[in-house]
């Protein structure tokens, strides 16, 4: 019998073996995150903001970040971003993904939908040249509705309305560029049905609100990272 029972043991070894070969290794990437105070978390914690979460979540996809910067700042309007990149100093083709996220604060100040149009494709081409010319690897984020929170509930249609011409705008300069789109708009419509998914300055997403953006981002992020 014990030659049986030692056979049977290396089997079992063998076959853990043969296991741990096949375990698919992590794909290691850097993020840049280009935006505003959605992009920054403003009034919540950095590990709430969502290229925090997305960078957390792609790992169950067998993808890591090893490094995520984030060039965004509460207020910025389109020409502010333009501005803060130059002001980075980073140079073209650095990053293997890319997210764009702008636009709430040129609609806020009464800034034109037209200038609105062209900067935002400015900075779209600029997004794709640090993807060091690799469309598949940026992504754009549809504007948030903040018609839907305390702080803009007494002129919600209003702004849902010149929210909804922004995003019109920004999404058909992504498919003109064959960038994916994400429409997270409709999730933050629900700000004032579920107080729970706007941050304590009444204003901006909380981290549960983020998480809902990750969740409806991630599979489709993983496979265009991974396609690379």
């Amino acid at each position: 019998m014990k030659p049986l029972f030692f056979i049977f043991i290396f089997i079992l070894f063998s076959a853990g073996s043969c296991k741990r070969e096949t375990i698919t290794p992590m794909k290691e990437i850097t993020y840049l995150a280009l935006g505003d105070s959605y992009t920054i978390g403003e009034s919540v914690d950095s590990t709430e903001r969502y290229p925090y979460l997305l960078s957390k979540d792609l790992e169950k996809f067998d993808i890591r970040v090893k490094e995520r910067k984030i060039i965004a700042t509460t207020g910025w309007t389109t020409t502010n971003l333009k501005d803060g990149i130059g002001n980075a100093g980073i140079n073209g083709g650095k990053y293997d993904m890319v997210s764009l996220l702008i636009g709430v604060n040129n609609q806020y100040q009464g800034r034109s939908l037209e200038e609105y149009k062209t900067e935002f494709e400015e900075l779209l081409n600029t997004s794709i040249s640090f993807a060091n010319g690799n469309k598949d690897n940026v992504f754009v984020i549809s504007i948030p509705d903040y018609g839907y929170t305390p702080f803009g509930q007494s002129n919600q249609a209003s702004i849902s309305l010149e929210i909804d011409q922004f995003n019109e705008a920004n999404k058909k300069i992504a498919d003109s560029l064959g960038v994916a789109y994400f429409d997270i708009t409709p999730i933050s419509r629900n700000g004032l049905s579920d107080p729970d998914l706007i941050a304590s300055d009444g204003l901006h997403p909380s981290g549960k609100m983020y998480q809902q953006w990750v969740d409806l981002m991630i599979e489709e992020v993983a496979a265009l990272i991974k396609a690379d």
